[in-house]
């Protein structure tokens, strides 16, 4: 078990970079299997989630180099369409292979994903996503079987906006017959990156980022070289952890268009920006104010921000109200927020959150990944030491964050556990 030790105290100040985008880069390594040779990759994130997608690939006999700077991936020689069950059930994003395996061979075999247990995450939305397109799906024995002769372009209206489905039904498309549409398509930034990725590789999609995303299929693709997008919620992540500690922080190398709804709540918080293209300058307050939040699907304010935005509520003036309307389960967190002395009352799908003076720091777990990195938050302006266990949960999404909180001046390690 690793775990990080923050000693609270200590205000942050300097300047910091954000990785590229977990959220985009799983599903842009998946479509590099459609090109059948070579994707060049920069700006991947060191992360543990990407690692095991690219041990998936490696499985499924793609060759991969990585140095510091870049990931090639060849694809050309890929001979198998069943993804291992063990990594499968590591990572809940492994499931969007399928669609670019489907697209690929015509067929797929795989078991449930796994992955944080921020509530249901159904993959139904998927499997009735292929059957439109004329791929029939079996299901024995916790794996789903999904074969075809031909993939056939469809019109898919979603009953919600998954990003998951979305990108999908986009990367089972690519080469499929015809024209797809789909309808109450998701609108994450996300999925503008991958249709910017595929169309490198010569595919043909269109309307990412609106609620309409057409994919004309095309017979073949070609090798690519490609920038992934930055990590938006790692972006927004630090500007929080600069706004508890009443820092004076510039983050660079980001895209602040995506951070729209993050800058305004940090506003209404009282924070100060200046914003810049790719470069944030945040200003923070001696104490924040209490701000209310809804969860929607993008643009709306992002579900993965949530528990880190109750971290940086907990002791700021007055009462705020979030309304988690995504996954059900993704209060689990704020157990541990509670041991550290925050008072929080959940009922339903909200949180009522008193802001208090003063966090204690004590020993507490990670629940998953974002409330994983609400507890880091929420040591920085803790008295005394918080010890965050079970940090794996962290590492799957976040890469190197004790260094780049330690580079503004934040005190944390990590500590190897048995």
């Amino acid at each position: 078990m690793k775990s990080y030790i923050v000693e609270g105290g200590h205000c942050l100040k300097g300047e910091v970079s954000v990785s590229g985008s977990k959220n985009a880069a799983l599903p842009i390594i998946a479509a590099t299997l459609l090109n059948r040779g070579i994707s060049t990759l920069y700006h991947v994130p060191k992360i543990h989630d990407t690692k095991i997608m690219l041990e998936i690939l490696e499985i499924l006999g793609c060759q991969i180099h990585i140095n510091s700077d870049k990931i090639v991936i060849d694809s050309s020689k890929v001979d198998r369409y069943e993804i291992p069950e063990c990594l499968m059930r590591e990572m809940r994003s492994s499931v969007i292979l399928a669609g670019a395996i489907i697209g690929r061979y015509k067929r797929a075999r795989f078991s449930y994903p796994g992955g944080c247990d921020i509530g249901a995450r159904p993959i139904d939305l998927h499997l009735e996503a292929f059957k439109k397109m004329g791929i029939e799906i079996e299901e024995e024995s916790g794996f789903i079987h999904c074969s075809c002769d031909k993939i056939t372009g469809a019109e898919i209206a979603l009953d919600f906006p998954s990003v998951g489905a979305t990108e999908n039904i986009i990367l089972a498309a690519v080469l499929a017959e015809g024209k797809t549409v789909i309808k109450n398509a998701a609108m994450e930034p996300e999925i503008i990156d991958l249709q910017n990725f595929l169309n490198e590789m010569g595919a043909c999609v269109s309307g990412a980022g609106t609620k309409e995303i057409e994919i004309i299929g095309v017979s073949e693709l070609h090798q690519v070289t490609y920038k992934v997008m930055p990590d938006r919620i790692e972006a927004g992540t630090l500007l929080c952890a600069a706004a508890i500690t009443g820092g004076d922080v510039v983050i660079k190398e980001v895209n602040t268009d995506h951070l729209t709804p993050v800058i305004h709540k940090l506003e209404e918080c009282g924070c100060e920006f200046q914003i810049f293209p790719e470069e944030l300058y945040i200003k923070a307050p001696q104490r924040l104010k209490a701000v209310d939040i809804k969860t929607m699907p993008y643009p709306g304010f992002p579900t993965d921000m949530q528990s880190i935005f109750s971290s940086i509520l907990t002791n700021a003036k007055g009462t705020s109200v979030i309304i988690e309307n995504i996954f059900e389960n993704r209060y689990k967190y704020t157990s541990e927020l509670k041991r550290m002395g925050a008072k929080i009352t959940i009922e339903g799908k909200t949180a009522v959150i008193k802001g208090v003076k003063k966090l204690s720091g004590t020993s507490v777990n990670s629940t998953d990944l974002r409330g994983g990195a609400a507890l880091v938050i929420a040591g920085l302006v803790a008295k005394g030491e918080t010890k965050i266990n079970h940090i794996e949960y962290i590492l799957r999404g976040y890469e190197n964050l004790d260094e780049k909180l330690r580079k503004l001046g934040a005190n944390i390690r990590k500590e190897e556990g048995e």
